[in-house]
């Protein structure tokens, strides 16, 4: 892809925002710290959401809230597989909190328009729990196919600088580690930052000469020659020892926040969006599905999953406007979306560090399963380019 500054995405998953804000006049901040008895203290606000996750499920502590600004004071009471909470307006995400293990909590704040949302714990026995916004929308939206393609490309680009944002954060974590003497805990964060990467890769590849640096796998080049995340996979999972991993640690680090200062401002055309969507799941069928992604660790589930999502985002951030230019093909593409998400949540394993089971452990009908779930969505998401193009 072109390193201009307006390029040719392929993009991730849902317009979350955190470390950046996304458009559709929401805002979002987050704070981290350990849970205490105040996460309950404004229960009574109408402006403030709290939420207690459970190995069940995430729940509010009421099911309508007006519209306005929101704060959701988010606890992980004592699931010990949920460590993430996700705001879901359709088929996007709009707001996230991440690294909630049990005993910790977060705030997320949102601008709500009235409508119905859902809470989202990924790996909870009900994961999904309705949630409704009630009253008049401050202001009117527009509703012409182009205008809304145009928000939703706006949209994506608060996104990707929010998974960016965690991306550096979770990198910094793993350095860290590679300066200690816990292997598990190095592996631990090695999973946990991989995720953020492979939502944004589309637009880390566009800058050819640092993704290399970052992302190159022993295919790409010889395992001595490799300097980024699978190198450090190589020294966590095959050779299962932390010496002399810290120099790639502190490179990682380095070439992660090269990565958030040429990304910053980047703008995308729905056209864009809809190529990038498509080539997330080319992704997926070219290495996360045959296990080639992360040959020493085997979490390629979780990478899987990540591109997924991140494709499901740039899709539901064109989906309002392709509606109106084609409603059967924006619903085509949402239910084969929601057959491939229940796909993979059925290879949920809490007992992983990843959250998905170890790729070793598939046996050939669930990865020819996987396989055709993918092609299922590819197929009709490679027509919406030729849709939107003109917005």
């Amino acid at each position: 892809m072109s390193t201009r500054r307006t390029l040719t995405i392929t993009a991730l998953s849902l317009a979350a925002t955190l470390v950046a804000a996304s458009g559709c006049s929401r805002s979002t901040g987050t704070t981290e710290s350990k849970a205490t008895s105040s996460t309950t203290a404004a229960t009574g606000d109408p402006h403030t959401a709290v939420v207690t996750i459970t190995s069940e499920k995430c729940v509010a502590d009421r099911s309508e809230y007006p519209a306005g600004p929101i704060t959701f004071k988010v606890s992980n009471r004592d699931a010990t597989g949920i460590t993430e909470f996700e705001l879901l307006d359709g088929d996007r995400i709009i707001g996230e909190k991440e690294n909630l293990p049990p005993g910790f909590s977060g705030t997320l704040s949102l601008n709500l328009n009235p409508g119905s949302y859902e809470l989202y714990c990924p790996g909870a026995t009900t994961p999904r729990v309705a949630l409704t916004i009630t009253g008049t929308a401050s202001t009117s939206a527009a509703t012409d196919s182009g205008a809304l393609l145009r928000q939703g490309a706006k949209d994506y680009a608060g996104y990707i600088d929010s998974q960016i944002g965690f991306l550096t954060v979770a990198t910094r974590e793993l350095s860290v580690t590679l300066k200690g003497t816990d292997l598990a805990k190095a592996q631990a964060a090695y999973a946990r930052a991989r995720p953020y990467y492979e939502r944004i890769e589309p637009v880390a590849e566009s800058f050819q000469d640092l993704d290399p640096k970052i992302d190159a796998r022993a295919d790409d080049v010889p395992v001595a020659s490799l300097t980024g995340f699978h190198r450090i996979e190589y020294g966590l999972f095959s050779v299962k020892k932390l010496a002399g991993l810290s120099v790639f640690g502190d490179g990682l680090v380095s070439n992660i926040a090269k990565l958030q200062s040429l990304a910053k401002g980047l703008t995308y055309q729905p056209a864009e969006l809809a190529n990038g969507a498509v080539g997330l799941l080319d992704e997926v069928s070219k290495s996360k599905v045959t296990g080639e992604e992360e040959r020493y660790s085997h979490i390629d589930l979780l990478d899987f999953q990540a591109n997924v999502e991140g494709s499901q985002q740039a899709f539901a951030n064109l989906k309002p406007g392709l509606a109106k230019i084609d409603p059967a093909l924006a619903q085509t593409i949402s239910s084969a979306f929601s057959s491939l998400d229940a796909l993979l949540d059925k290879q949920r394993d809490a007992r992983q560090p990843s959250g998905f089971r170890l790729y070793t452990s598939l046996n050939t009908t669930e990865v020819t399963a996987l396989a055709r779930a993918v092609q299922t969505v590819a197929e009709p998401l490679s027509r919406v380019a030729g849709k939107v193009v003109a917005a």
